[in-house]
C-alpha cells in the first residue's frame, strides 16, 4: 500500500494529472519509493474506485484532454491513518550483497567490475540526494516550496526539517555502501596477493 500513500502524499499538495503525478513522483517520493508508470496509472484507477480520489477532464495542449485527480476528504483521512499506523517491515532484497556473498564463483576481474559499477551507481544516487539537501537549504526545492504553500506557516519549519532529515539519511546510507564497495575492492586485491603467494610457495616446493 506504500505506492498508494505516496500518491496521496503528492496529491495533498494540489490536483494533478496522471502524467504530472508520474513526473513529480520520479523527482520527489521516487527517491525513497520507486514505481514505474505501469504501476502508477492502474493504482490511480483503483484509488478512484475506492473513493480516495475524484477525477475530471481538463484541457491538455491545444486540443487534447487529460484526467486530473483530486484527493477527497476520504483520501486525506486514509493518508493520515496510514501515517499514524505502525510500519510493517519487509525483508530486504539486495542483489549486490547477495552476489558478493558468492564472489568465489566469479572471476576476480568480474567481481571487481561489479563492485566498481555498484560504487559508481551509489555515487550517482548520493549526488542526487545531496542536491536535494542543497536545494532545501537554498530554498530552491520546487517540490518543497509547492508543499509549503499548502501547509500553515507554523508547520514550515517541521516540513522543511523532515525533508532534509530524510535526504541526509539517504546520503549517510550511501556513504556506508560506497565504503563497503571500496573495502570489497581492497579485499579482492588482498586475496589475489595471497593466492599468488600460495602459488609461488607451491612452485618452490615442486622445484625443491
Amino acid at each position: 500500500m506504500s505506492l498508494r500513500n505516496a500518491l496521496l502524499a503528492l496529491l495533498t499538495v494540489e490536483p494533478m494529472t496522471g502524467y504530472d503525478l508520474a513526473k513529480r513522483f520520479g523527482s520527489s517520493v521516487g527517491n525513497v519509493w520507486h514505481a514505474p508508470d505501469s504501476q502508477i496509472y492502474p493504482e490511480l484507477r483503483r484509488m478512484l474506485q475506492d473513493g480516495l480520489l475524484e477525477s475530471e477532464e481538463v484541457p491538455w495542449g491545444r486540443k487534447g484532454r487529460k484526467i486530473e485527480y483530486t484527493i477527497t476528504e476520504q483520501g486525506r483521512v486514509a493518508f493520515g491513518e496510514w501515517m499514524d499506523s505502525d510500519l510493517q517491515w519487509t525483508r530486504d532484497r539486495d542483489p549486490m550483497h547477495l552476489r558478493a556473498a558468492y564472489f568465489e564463483y566469479a572471476t576476480p576481474d568480474r567481481a571487481r567490475d561489479q563492485l566498481a559499477a555498484y560504487r559508481e551507481h551509489i555515487l550517482q544516487l548520493r549526488g542526487q540526494w545531496q542536491q536535494q539537501i542543497d536545494e532545501v537549504f537554498a530554498g530552491t526545492s520546487e517540490t518543497l516550496n509547492r508543499r509549503l504553500e499548502t501547509v500553515p506557516a507554523a508547520q514550515h519549519r517541521r516540513t522543511t526539517a523532515f525533508k532534509k532529515f530524510t535526504y541526509e539519511g539517504l546520503v549517510d546510507r550511501a556513504d556506508v555502501e560506497i565504503a563497503w564497495a571500496e573495502r570489497g575492492l581492497r579485499l579482492l586485491d588482498e586475496l589475489d596477493d595471497l593466492d599468488a603467494q600460495d602459488e609461488l610457495g607451491t612452485l618452490s616446493t615442486q622445484d625443491a
